[in-house]
């Protein structure tokens, strides 16, 4: 009676264990949660007209819906693209209102594409499944613009270019049933642009700007 009581209780444990939780080559995974880019950035001063302004540039965090694919190509690789919604941030003056415009230069909206190759450690015994991965991004830059007070003041024509760079992420998905799971990942970018612009019929530049951005996703994902 024993023996059969033990066979019963590990049958169910059996069943109730994830055996069947890791990943396997030729799963499709799409994800989808909040994303948040927080800038880690430097850059050099503005130049306007020729001059110096002794003044840097911050940009602003901001959030956004995250959406990922992932296809495995073995139990253990994948390979996954990372996109979202387009995040726009504010550009603001390392220093409080140098030119008596306000603090904020303009606001700026961006798309990082990113494609990296992740390796899970996959143990089928366990609902975790830690991953680390890198891989390529390609930001674009669009809908760059000065606040109002800033175009009263003669600056026009602002333009960032483009940024092709390494990411690299750690993340972890938690396994609900075959389907479901949870996911985390925390990425660095390496985004690197310059900016141009107009004071009145001047040109002006920022160049060197280092927005090298810490990426946090907490997302929903399904495995098809």
């Amino acid at each position: 009676m024993r023996k059969h009581t033990l066979s019963a209780i590990c049958l169910t444990l059996a069943a109730l264990s994830p055996l069947a939780s890791a990943h396997q080559q030729g799963d499709w995974v799409v994800r989808g949660g909040l994303t948040t880019v927080a800038p880690d950035e430097s850059s050099s001063n503005i130049i306007a007209g020729g001059t110096d302004l002794g003044v840097a540039l911050t940009v602003d965090n901001n959030t956004q819906l995250g959406i990922n694919v992932a296809y495995f190509l073995t139990d253990n690789i994948n390979l996954e693209l990372l996109a979202a919604t387009p995040f726009k941030h504010d550009v603001n003056f390392s220093v409080s209102d140098p030119l008596g415009t306000g603090t904020q230069l303009g606001e700026v909206t961006h798309l990082p594409p990113s494609l990296t190759a992740n390796y899970y450690f996959n143990d089928a015994n366990s609902p975790f499944q830690p991953y680390v991965g890198a891989g390529v991004n390609y930001t674009i830059f669009f809908d760059e613009e000065f606040t109002g007070a800033n175009s009263d003041a003669g600056l026009s024509d602002l333009s960032l270019d483009n940024s092709f760079g390494l990411t690299a992420q750690v993340g972890m998905d938690y396994i609900v049933d075959k389907k479901w799971h949870v996911n985390a990942s925390v990425r660095f970018i390496d985004i690197d642009t310059d900016a141009t612009f107009k004071v009145g019929e001047a040109d002006g530049v920022v160049s060197d700007i280092e927005i090298d951005p810490w990426v946090y996703t907490i997302s929903v994902g399904y495995t098809f």
